[in-house]
């Protein structure tokens, strides 16, 4: 028997900036928190920004997580004609997650949908998660106290370091630990590219791929 359903949020944007490159979810970021969740007794569902089919990115040789999990029928099926947030009910789900990919930075932040279906699933209960660039979803979401859910407490992200290293500072639209910071959160987190995720108060966060598995294991442990 299902404890219940864990939701990815994805996003629609597949533009990196002015580059001509391509981005989209980072699909390692939901694949291999999906195994973690289904072992762990959870159903997997999916939303997008703008709904129906998802653009992917970060699909690597090797990775053979990601490629069972992108190979079944049925997540083929989903992905292929998501939903957007305000279709869905947040009485429907145990925890949301943000799974990453640059694009993230783009359509994220500004999607009042997405953040008051989270809300009303942190609110409920449930746990908020987000890791990498999911946490760009985190910067504007507000409780219905009016308050910032991350205002206080620890989260992590991709971090400003990160981003530089990457070589693509002046081409996100903004730096997201510093945003993060700027709206009150305490970010915490590793050096480039180790794995690193914390828990806070049903928050739960990580800092890059590395750190994907890591945040599902802790939101499982949020919702017990």
């Amino acid at each position: 028997m299902s404890k219940g359903t864990i939701l990815f949020a994805l996003t629609s944007h597949d533009e990196l900036g002015d580059t001509g490159r391509r981005t989209g979810a980072y699909a390692p970021e939901f694949a291999h928190p999906a195994a973690v969740f289904q072992d762990a007794g959870y159903e997997v569902a999916f939303v997008s920004v703008q709904g129906g089919p998802v653009p992917l990115d970060g699909i690597k040789e090797g990775d053979t997580v990601t490629a069972g999990f992108l190979a079944q029928d049925w997540v083929q099926r989903e992905l292929a004609d998501t939903s957007t947030a305000g279709e869905l009910d947040p009485a429907d789900y145990a925890a949301i997650y943000y799974a990453g990919g640059h694009g993230t930075m783009w359509d994220f932040p500004d999607d009042a949908d997405l953040a008051a279906l989270a809300a009303g699933i942190y609110e409920q209960g449930g746990v908020v998660a987000a890791v990498c660039h999911g946490p760009a979803g985190l910067v504007n979401l507000t409780l219905s106290d009016g308050s910032l859910l991350i205002e206080g407490k620890r989260v992590s992200s991709f971090t400003d370091a990160e981003e530089a290293a990457v070589g693509l500072t002046d081409v996100v639209p903004f730096l997201l630990q510093s945003a993060l910071e700027e709206r009150g959160a305490k970010h915490e987190g590793a050096e480039n590219f180790a794995e690193f995720a914390i828990s806070d108060q049903r928050l739960v966060t990580g800092q890059n791929p590395a750190s994907a598995a890591t945040v599902a294991r802790l939101t499982v442990e949020a919702l017990s």
